[in-house]
């Protein structure tokens, strides 16, 4: 069985960090990516990184989030800084091929 499982989020303050973290078991992919949607918006590309490392970023967080992966623990990362308010959303990962999905994890930029 397939399962991607997203951690870390949480209430951070703007100009804040967060560093979430997805965990996939049963499967290694090739591409995996974090998405996110925040309420009444279409979910929306954030990174993407390949199994050798390669990364691209969507303009919406380029510059204030790293994308990273330990192929050893099947996981993958995301470096989140300077956060926005805008920034609050679901924050996703989804791993290729095949289009696996994680639950989601809730970040809230706030004060």
């Amino acid at each position: 069985q397939v399962q991607l499982v997203e951690s870390g989020g949480g209430l951070v303050q703007p100009g804040g960090s967060l560093r979430l973290s997805c965990v996939v078991s049963g499967r290694i992919f090739a591409i995996m990516s974090w998405y996110r949607q925040a309420p009444g918006k279409q979910r929306e590309l954030v990174a993407t990184i390949t199994n050798s490392g390669r990364t691209n970023y969507a303009d919406s967080m380029e510059g204030r989030v790293t994308i990273s992966r330990d192929n050893a623990k099947n996981t993958i990362y995301l470096q989140m800084n300077l956060l926005k308010p805008e920034d609050a959303a679901v924050y996703y990962c989804r791993g290729f091929p095949g289009d696996y999905w994680g639950q989601g994890t809730q970040v809230t930029v706030s004060t």
